[in-house]
C-alpha cells in the first residue's frame, strides 16, 4: 500500500499540472475524443512506475503466499487503476486504459469476494460499468464479450457507494460522479458534490473552478 499511494500522488500531481481533470473536457464523447495528447513531465512518470512496480512485486509475493490477503488485492486494484488513468488520460491510449481498466475490475472483484465492506474496490468496479456503458452499442458488445461488464446505471450506484462509506477513496469517487453528472446533464446534482468536496479541502482549487463553470454554463 505505501509504494502505491506514492504513485496516486504522482498521479495526481501531474493531473493538477496539466489541468486533466477539468470536468469540460468531459462533457460529452466529442469531447472527450478530442482531448489533446498531453506531454507528461518523464522523471515523475518514471517514478510513478517504479512506484506501481515496487507496489505490484510486494503484492504478488504476498499473494503468493495467502491469495486472500486484502492489502495485496486492494494494492492491485489501485494499481490497475492508476494505470488504466495514466494511459487514458496523460498518454492518449485509449486501448491500453481498457487493458488495465479490466485488471483494476478484477482485482476489485477478488477483494469483494474476501471483504464485502472493502467499499473502496467499488469505484474500480462502477468505473469500468459506466465507461464501458457510455459507449456506443456495438463496441459495448465488443467489450462485453471480453469480460468488460457495460452497466452505466450500475456503475452509478458503485460510485455512489464508495463516495458515502468509501475509506481511501470517497473523495475521489465523489470526483467522478459529478464528471457522470455532467455527461448525464444533471449539472444540479454535480454542483452539490463539488461543493461539498469544495467545503471539505478549502485549500483545492480545482473545485471552486469547475463550480464556476458549471453555473456559468446552465
Amino acid at each position: 500500500m505505501g509504494p502505491v499511494s506514492e504513485a496516486a500522488g504522482f498521479l495526481f500531481s501531474e493531473f493538477s499540472r496539466l489541468g486533466v481533470l477539468e470536468a469540460q473536457f468531459y462533457e460529452d464523447d466529442e469531447a472527450f475524443d478530442k482531448r489533446p495528447k498531453l506531454s507528461p513531465d518523464p522523471v515523475l512518470r518514471d517514478r510513478f512506475r517504479d512506484a506501481i512496480t515496487r507496489s505490484d512485486t510486494l503484492a504478488r509475493a504476498k499473494l503468493a503466499t495467502n491469495p486472500t490477503d486484502k492489502d495485496a488485492l486492494f494494492a492491485l486494484t489501485l494499481s490497475s487503476g492508476l494505470q488504466a488513468d495514466y494511459a487514458a488520460l496523460i498518454e492518449k491510449r485509449n486501448l491500453a486504459s481498457l487493458h488495465f481498466t479490466k485488471q483494476a475490475s478484477t482485482s476489485a472483484q477478488q477483494l469483494l469476494a474476501v471483504c464485502h465492506d472493502c467499499y473502496d474496490a467499488l469505484l474500480a468496479t462502477g468505473f469500468s460499468k459506466y465507461i464501458i456503458g457510455s459507449m456506443a452499442a456495438p463496441v459495448r458488445w465488443i467489450l462485453r464479450m471480453g469480460g468488460l461488464p457495460a452497466d452505466k446505471e450500475g456503475g452509478i450506484a458503485d460510485l455512489q457507494t464508495t463516495a458515502a462509506k468509501g475509506h481511501y477513496l470517497a473523495p475521489f469517487a465523489r470526483i467522478l460522479l459529478a464528471i457522470a453528472y455532467v455527461r448525464e446533464k444533471d449539472k444540479h446534482r454535480a454542483v452539490e458534490l463539488l461543493s461539498g468536496l469544495q467545503r471539505e479541502f478549502p485549500g483545492n482549487t480545482l473545485f471552486p473552478r469547475e463550480i464556476a463553470h458549471l453555473r456559468g454554463s446552465r
